[in-house]
């Protein structure tokens, strides 16, 4: 007998009345998400772990689930009883699709304050240098360093692109030296460099893809998103896996 699953979520109603007697539950799927008119393109369609229902991965991580006739699109978690214990399925899926994003850029486009000694971990941050609680953050990075957890600083403009945070941003990005600048620009200095290529705007639309809304975001290697600013602690527990 299968593990009983919950699902907890809301349905999206569709009005349709499509034929689906010679077309497959992937056809049918994608036929629907048209009528919905998502704007986010999909990126995989596979059988879910409930019976029927099958898993809609959309570009940025996002995670919908669909019945075979397409006639059904869900969205929401869904949760699987272990020994008595829920697991998000949806999460874990979704963290899949984060990790992959977040890995994917290249480092030297990043701000890396590297670990000292072994790296154990690596964390990525969304972060605009106008913000306090990204400030406090970049006050913890040594503590973080020591810890064995290499950071990577990645442009969250969180006012948008044009505002102060997006020119200061640039400006780091755009420096020689780009930990120095970041220090600058962190602590109340000005930074002065020439325009340049940079991949801010790039940066941020990723951020947004995945649901970032504000800085810090401390993403971890495994794709775990942590809205906010946490202490350092906190963040080296969750990042090394320690309980």
């Amino acid at each position: 007998m299968r593990v009983t699953q919950i699902f907890a979520a809301a349905a999206i109603a569709l009005v349709s009345t499509f034929s689906f007697a010679d077309t497959g539950a992937e056809q049918a799927i994608r036929k629907s998400l048209e009528t919905l008119q998502l704007d986010v393109p999909v990126e995989s369609i596979s059988a879910s772990p409930m019976a029927g229902l099958y898993e809609v991965k959309l570009k940025g991580s996002r995670v919908l689930y669909a019945s075979a006739d397409g006639q059904f699109i869900v969205q929401g978690y869904m949760f699987q009883l272990k020994d008595g214990k829920p697991v998000n399925l949806t999460e874990k899926a979704e963290r899949v699709g984060v990790a992959k994003l977040i890995n994917g850029i290249p480092v030297a486009e990043t701000v890396v304050y590297p670990a000292i000694g072994d790296t154990k971990s690596h964390i990525t941050v969304f972060t605009d240098t106008t913000c306090p609680y990204c400030h406090k953050l970049h006050a913890e990075i040594p503590e973080l360093n020591k810890m064995g957890i290499e950071v990577r600083y990645v442009a969250f403009p969180r006012q948008g692109l044009g505002s102060q945070g997006d020119q200061q941003l640039q400006a780091v990005w755009c420096s020689k030296d780009k930990r120095s600048a970041m220090d600058k620009m962190t602590d109340g200095k000005t930074v002065e460099a020439p325009k340049c290529a940079n991949p801010v705007s790039r940066q941020f639309a990723l951020g947004q893809s995945i649901g970032v809304n504000g800085t810090p975001a401390i993403v971890l290697a495994d794709g775990q998103v942590i809205p906010g600013y946490q202490p350092a602690a906190q963040v080296g527990k969750l990042a090394l896996g320690v309980k």
